[in-house]
């Protein structure tokens, strides 16, 4: 049995189907500031003030709508945060209906399948439902599939990784045409905070080596292996404190925006902005840049901003 068949007997068989803070200051700086002359092709798409679709929904066009990232009949990775179990309103996990939009909109771009999974902390499960995602890709049309055992992961080479040589990865997205990141950003105990590229560690089998072998270098260097076609930031609920999985919705500030861009490292400076600290501040960001895996200066890219 090749690699090909093997993912697709092993999914086949594991689909599921059917299962008060203020931060004054924060959105005036960041959203009032006018970007350079603009032109059709942008780095970063800044949108707040709608409800998840339908920021989604204006952001997108900004690149030309999802037939730009997806052609007909292709497979896309859908990479949310699921890794808890938490109800929406909580900021752990990606906002469910963010998810469901982006799922309707690849399929009305011309996907095949779109697949949906997160190497979960607590109960895959427990986590899958609750965090409304389960319910929101089956009504989108997409496939929930587990990534709770290790035959579900694939040996790689991380060849630009140093200290991150190698992982097993998950084989839907090694499967997959296409790659669309979709993190939530809150805080995070080990590193500030937690966006695009630190995600990634859902996509991987083996966390714990890199919680021992120098974190940020990880998570960079994760970076370097597959990067995402696509990233969107959900940051409708945020997570101010006691990530990764918070404590009562008390941690949490409606910011009511999102974030998206073709570079991770993009994605997560202008993040770290928004959550109020500098990029140069959380040490995965600007390994990173100099590592060559996308920009962390804002000041130098061609940003649309949009408020609705």
């Amino acid at each position: 049995m090749n690699r090909r068949d093997f993912f697709r007997k092993s999914v086949q068989a594991g689909l599921l189907t059917g299962t008060a803070i203020t931060f004054p200051g924060i959105y005036g700086n960041y959203f009032a500031k006018s970007s350079r002359t603009l032109s059709s092709a942008y780095d970063l798409v800044a949108i707040k003030g709608g409800e998840p679709e339908t920021m989604f929904d204006e952001a997108i066009k900004m690149f030309g709508g999802m037939k730009t990232f997806i052609k007909k009949n292709q497979k896309i990775c859908l990479k949310p945060n699921i890794g808890w179990d938490v109800t929406p309103e909580r900021g752990g996990n990606t906002n469910p209906k963010l998810v469901k939009r982006v799922i309707e909109h690849c399929y009305e771009a011309g996907a095949k399948d779109v697949y949906v999974f997160d190497h979960t902390c607590d109960d895959w499960k427990r986590a899958y439902a609750n965090s409304g995602i389960e319910k929101a890709v089956k009504d989108a049309g997409g496939k929930m599939v587990p990534a709770d055992t290790e035959n579900y992961y694939q040996d790689v080479k991380i060849n630009s990784g140093k200290v991150l040589t190698q992982a097993k990865i998950h084989e839907v997205l090694l499967d997959s045409d296409v790659f669309i990141n979709i993190p939530i950003l809150k805080s995070h105990s080990s590193t500030r905070i937690t966006v695009s590229m630190k995600n990634l560690m859902g996509i991987v089998w083996d966390r714990r080596y890199w919680h021992s072998n120098d974190l940020h270098q990880c998570i960079a260097d994760c970076s370097t292996y597959r990067k995402p076609d696509l990233n969107i930031v959900d940051a409708y609920f945020v997570m101010k404190r006691n990530g990764p999985r918070g404590v009562s919705v008390n941690d949490v500030v409606t910011m009511k925006s999102q974030l998206i861009s073709t570079d991770m490292v993009t994605a997560d400076a202008a993040s770290a902005k928004l959550f109020g600290v500098e990029p140069d501040e959380i040490p995965y960001i600007k390994i990173a840049d100099a590592m060559g895996v996308g920009k962390k200066d804002l000041s130098s890219l061609n940003i649309k901003r949009i408020i609705l």
